[in-house]
């Protein structure tokens, strides 16, 4: 008895011990917030010029030119110089060789996976502080507006760390013409799928026309087939990664069936799938929403196409794509305010409205998808109106360490399947391994 009370004592001391800790963690989290806060200038009295490294090029680099030049035009005192750094992948190994230099910019674009791992080395600022902000902050409804999945999405133990920004779901591009001459409805299922890239794969005028196609990153898109077949490649409570399952088995026979078949195909040296899509040389291909005015400069004068939502296997799902806004601690005290000046003004609702109708991304705010302005413009032109048409299937996966590492993989891993230099069992059991080895090796 006496050994079950001693237990009983002790086990109670270590709660006690456990319950302070906590709430010491909690104040010194709260002190910090505070000490931010209260470092905020009140105001900038003397000019600040700020730089932002982007990945935009095309259309979607002139729409951000001219909402940027009207955010310069209104300030006194802030100056926004946008930084081209070519693709993302570029973006992303600049921003980490500048911030290990100790010149990072200000701000910049940034997946969530990147920020993950710029949290872990303190590399970039609460944003919590700044939204909270008597004077420069978001009232609570204009926080809430933020669409909940992309609010959740920057947000790591409570604390934001970005806004959403060029946001995006995959969508089907398909060829009119080419589905009305083969007396097929546009493909809303799995099987529905199959069965048009099989019809649509021919020859007319001499061209060989391939039925489907799919972008050359289809890897990082892997994970939406898997779950459209019931399953998840993520378990973040362990920390592990689940490829070898019946579900990532049959979603990748399913993509793979079609390409060994040659009903499908990558965008391969094309780089895009715009491309040959506008060419006519595809007749249904998967792509970013974002890809509307790439598709609608290609194919200008040459095919009718349209957009719709992606064919759904067991269960409807598409990963929500594209980039947040985020700072770098490096920044003084007032270039972070005029960065969050800003962010502000770059997710308002009128200029996500504009950005959105410009380029293809979505609306990042609730009140933003209700404007008549909105509403009108996706009834005139449909295609623009699909992606944010998913939402509710719409999904992230979670923010864990080594998900970069895991997004490398399954970019080399699926590409080897479906170029047919690996077989789909061989190929998941690499992306199982590796995947798992990019996560523990960042968890230690």
């Amino acid at each position: 008895m006496k050994k079950i009370i001693m237990f009983l004592v002790i086990t109670m001391q270590i709660m006690v011990l456990a319950a302070c800790g906590n709430e010491e963690k909690q104040k010194e989290d709260k002190e910090a917030e505070k000490a931010t806060a209260t470092s905020i200038p009140d105001s900038l009295e003397e000019p600040v010029e700020i730089e932002f490294w982007h990945a935009m090029t095309g259309g979607l680099e002139e729409t951000l030119k001219t909402i940027t030049d009207e955010f310069n035009q209104s300030q006194e005192n802030i100056e926004v110089t946008l930084v081209s750094q070519g693709s993302y992948g570029d973006l992303s190994q600049k921003l980490m060789a500048s911030a290990k230099a100790g010149d990072a910019p200000v701000m910049t674009q940034a997946y969530e996976d990147w920020m993950t791992q710029y949290i872990d080395n303190d590399l970039i600022a609460d944003l919590t502080p700044y939204i909270e902000h008597e004077k420069h902050g978001w009232s609570e409804d204009e926080l809430n507006d933020i669409v909940e999945v992309f609010r959740k999405a920057n947000t790591w133990e409570d604390k934001m760390y970005g806004v959403p920004f060029n946001k995006s779901t995959e969508v089907l591009y398909y060829n009119e013409d080419m589905l009305a001459d083969n007396d097929l409805e546009v493909p809303t299922t799995w099987e529905e799928y199959k069965q048009a890239a099989e019809k649509l794969t021919t020859e007319k005028d001499g061209t060989s026309i391939v039925g489907l196609g799919f972008e050359n990153s289809i890897g990082l898109s892997f994970p939406t087939y898997v779950r459209q077949t019931g399953g998840k490649t993520i378990d973040a409570e362990e920390n592990k990664v689940t490829f070898d399952t019946p579900e990532a088995k049959t979603a990748l026979e399913f993509l793979n069936g079609m390409v060994a078949a040659g009903h499908a195909r990558l965008a391969g040296e094309d780089g895009y799938m715009s491309g040959p899509f506008g060419r006519g040389d595809v007749a249904m291909y998967v792509g970013s929403s974002a890809g509307i005015s790439f598709v609608g400069a290609e194919a200008e004068s040459k095919i009718n196409w349209s957009v719709a939502p992606l064919p759904k296997g067991k269960e409807a799902a598409t990963a929500f794509q594209g980039t947040n806004l985020t700072m770098f601690n490096s920044a003084s005290e007032e270039e972070k305010l005029a960065a969050w000046e800003y962010m502000k003004f770059l997710t308002s609702k009128e200029q996500t409205v504009y950005w959105a109708k410009s380029t293809g991304y979505v609306p990042v705010r609730d009140s933003a998808l209700n404007t008549d302005e909105w509403k009108q413009y996706i009834q005139e032109n449909p295609e623009f109106g699909v992606a944010a048409s998913q939402f509710d299937a719409g999904y992230y996966d979670p923010n864990i360490k080594g998900k970069s590492g895991i997004q490398e993989v399954l970019d080399k891993e699926i590409q080897a399947v479906l170029l047919q230099e690996k077989t789909v069992e061989d190929g998941l059991k690499d992306i199982q391994k590796d995947a798992q080895n990019a996560v523990d090796k960042a968890n230690k």
